[in-house]
């Protein structure tokens, strides 16, 4: 019998451009969009900075926003950075992954330095794609729940399979490749406790090691096919072992139903889940005339997002870093009402000592809801109580910028042009990388990038 990875490489090795739908190719068109403006929203970045000065040698290949060239691991670990270091970036409804972040900076450095096709740039977005949502729901809010950061970790086997694929390695590789980044995954959540860097990290080191799985199976280097569903393999590894597994969930209808046409885009600079609230927030905002005039803001949630989004107390309702901001309920309620806004200038240093903010989030308390339908949908519902004796209320029923509300085209391609505006580079720069993006999947050699080294 068949190990899963191996029939996933098999699909792989058979996938042509004819037989990924339209959807998913717009799909993966607008994640390219979405990166690429983040790549340079976040180019001027301490956590970038640091991230390009710990460089050890020049490459061939582009980190788009930078000046120079690095190889082709540093140049996906630097871009997967940057486009996920504001938590702008997409994400997928079931168990937040976020798939542009891990598989546009391997697939765009290796198609730089390999001089692969449109369509292979294509083929290893999807099969890539693809797999990282089929991961991410075989056992829901599991790995979250082990201490680990889905992306991180499902990111590492879903890069090594997308590179695989595009450089059209034989299927013995391909799941050697996932094999071996079996052993590179990693990505611990404890960057929650006060809001370090490391989830930045997190999808470019997933995107370098899928890189670097592919090419030790491409020359002969071995891992085990049972990577997934084996004794030791990584879902005992990475999930917590009370959620049940379901590895059907891995192959079934894979080449005729894809999770990938759920891709969500995020309208707000945060944490996924903390997305519905602040739409709900916004609701109420005309009706509260000042933030001093709420008593208490009632939250009801799911028992899951507890310690990510809710707890520590202390830390949510007064984060100690923009970047621990992004990862609380409290604050962003209170960016809803007081601002209206959850956007980049949202989360800085200045912004997060703002005593209306503060003094808002201060005010608001969850309840749990056991009926709460996370992870199958993201819903946001507040009420807000007012020291008059009104009470109002708010829910945004689902996640906009997701499946059942997605943003339209004119709608990303503003947020595009606002992120490439917020990292200071020039108009016809950011014309180019658009009409790049537009044309990539059918332009025979599209990894010429180096006009975007600015």
């Amino acid at each position: 019998m068949a190990a899963i990875a191996e029939t996933l490489a098999g699909w792989g090795n058979d996938l042509t451009a004819s037989k990924i739908p339209g959807g998913v190719a717009a799909a993966l068109r607008r994640a390219m969009l979405d990166a690429g403006g983040l790549m340079v929203a976040a180019r001027n970045m301490d956590y970038v900075a640091a991230a390009r000065d710990s460089v050890e040698a020049a490459g061939a290949c582009t980190a788009i926003g930078h000046v120079g060239g690095f190889s082709a691991g540093d140049a996906a670990l630097l871009s997967g950075i940057a486009v996920h270091g504001e938590d702008f970036d997409d994400t997928f409804e079931g168990t937040p992954v976020h798939v542009g972040a891990v598989l546009v900076p391997a697939l765009l450095a290796v198609a730089e330095r390999d001089g692969l096709s449109g369509e292979d740039l294509l083929r290893g977005l999807a099969a890539g794609g693809e797999l990282a949502c089929r991961m991410a729901v075989v056992a829901p809010t599991a790995i979250h729940r082990a201490a680990f950061h889905p992306t991180a970790v499902v990111g590492a086997l879903a890069a090594a399979f997308g590179v695989a694929t595009a450089k059209r390695l034989i299927p013995r590789q391909t799941a050697c490749a996932m094999g071996i980044a079996g052993s590179m995954a990693s990505g611990i959540i404890e960057y929650l406790a006060e809001g370090t860097s490391t989830k930045r990290l997190h999808p470019g080191w997933a995107a370098q090691s899928g890189i670097r799985a592919s090419a030790l199976a491409e020359r002969g280097f071995t891992g085990p096919r049972t990577v997934l569903e084996g004794e030791h393999g990584f879902f005992t590894a990475f999930a917590h072992p009370e959620i049940p597994r379901d590895f059907g969930r891995l192959t079934k209808g894979l080449g005729e139903s894809w999770e990938l046409e759920g891709l969500a885009f995020k309208p707000y600079a945060c944490g996924t889940m903390a997305q519905p609230f602040i739409d709900a927030a916004i609701k109420l905002r005309a009706q509260v005339p000042d933030h001093e005039a709420v008593d208490e803001i009632v939250v009801p949630t799911a028992e899951a997002i507890l310690h990510r989004l809710w707890e520590p107390k202390a830390e949510k309702a007064a984060p100690s870093t923009p970047y621990s901001a992004k990862f609380s309920v409290p604050y962003c309620i209170a960016l809803g009402l007081v601002r209206g806004a959850a956007g980049l200038d949202e989360f800085t240093s200045e912004t997060i000592r703002d005593p209306r903010l503060l003094q808002t989030a201060a005010k608001v308390r969850y309840e749990v809801d056991p009926n709460d339908s996370y992870p199958d949908n993201y819903v946001g519902a507040i009420t807000v109580r007012l020291r008059d004796g009104t009470e109002l209320n708010a829910v945004q029923p689902c996640l906009r910028g997701g499946r059942s509300d997605p943003l339209s085209d004119a709608e990303l391609e503003a947020k595009f042009r606002a992120n490439a505006e917020f990292g200071a580079w020039p108009e016809t720069l950011a014309d180019q990388l658009h009409a790049f993006c537009a044309a990539a999947f059918t332009a025979d050699r599209p990894g010429n990038l180096a006009r975007f080294r600015a």
